[in-house]
């Protein structure tokens, strides 16, 4: 069971979300057959939008975060809504690296540094809220963190983490965003970078028993922090065979007609979840 929580300072002034987000990297790993370094990059990513998507104020808001690097992932994407279930999908999923100079999944080196974070939020407005930020590093969690210091103005610390197991099954991920709420202050700044001074990395956190709970509370320790809401969260995809539909008559009568008369079946598969649709060359509709 993933699950988000929410805690907020006594003052309301520092908000601190934290997910352990295990089971949905684990269906990441099973639906797309992941490598152990994209487990760890879309495992990263798709944290990241739990928690953001958590922070979305209405019911139909949707979020979406694409990395562009120029590493050997291509493209990574994922989409969350506002309770924070996520989809993603990447260019490449098979790739292997070695460890990095740390002795590290090489997150880095998979998704590339030499590229842009994208950030689009569509609130239902006849124009989603787009953002493209240069990468800082490519680990995800920083690109994070600058993302909201540029864009947005928030004093914000990310931590994500994907620790993979021997089988290749994901052992602990999870991750915690902190933000700083004008007025900023800097008593507050202190008391957050001793925290996290102190806290472990969040897999050894999670890999040793502790709770999302737990963790968001030791991110505003010292300020009187207390469990503001929690819910679980999961790995979901809403793609359907009329949306599938909807998506070939998109592509034109000319195109669909060609389609049709060919007489071969139509496989039409979601990159997000591998679900396939069949269509036979009468259930192929052109207008």
């Amino acid at each position: 069971m993933s699950k988000i929580v929410r805690a907020l300072s006594a003052d309301g002034s520092v908000l601190c979300a934290a997910v352990d987000s295990t089971d949905i990297v684990n269906e990441i790993h099973r639906i797309h057959k992941t490598s152990p370094v994209a487990s760890a990059a879309l495992g990263r990513l798709a944290t990241a939008g739990v928690i953001m998507g958590s922070l979305m104020k209405n019911e139909r808001d949707l979020l979406t975060l694409r990395i562009d690097g120029g590493g050997p992932a291509g493209v990574l994407t994922v989409t969350a809504d506002c309770r924070g279930n996520v989809r993603c999908c990447a260019g490449n999923y098979s790739v292997d690296l070695p460890l990095n100079a740390k002795g590290k999944l090489d997150v880095a080196g998979y998704v590339g540094k030499y590229g842009f974070l994208g950030v689009i939020r569509d609130t239902g407005q006849k124009e989603p809220y787009s953002t493209q930020i240069p990468l800082v590093s490519g680990e995800i969690a920083e690109d994070i963190t600058s993302y909201y210091a540029i864009s947005e103005q928030i004093p914000t610390v990310c931590a994500l983490g994907v620790l993979v197991d021997r089988d290749r099954s994901i052992r602990a991920a999870g991750g915690f965003l902190i933000q700083l709420l004008p007025p900023v202050e800097e008593e507050k700044i202190e008391f957050i970078e001793n925290n996290i001074k102190n806290m472990q990395s969040v897999t050894e956190m999670l890999d040793k028993g502790l709770t999302a709970e737990q963790i968001a509370l030791a991110g505003l320790e010292g300020l009187g922090g207390s469990i503001l809401d929690e819910w679980e969260v999961f790995y979901k995809c809403d793609c359907s065979r009329e949306r599938t539909e909807q998506m070939l008559v998109s592509l034109g009568k000319d195109e669909l007609q060609s389609l049709a008369e060919s007489g071969e079946s139509i496989e039409v598969c979601c990159h997000f979840c591998d679900k396939k649709y069949h269509f036979k060359p009468g259930e192929i509709k052109y207008r």
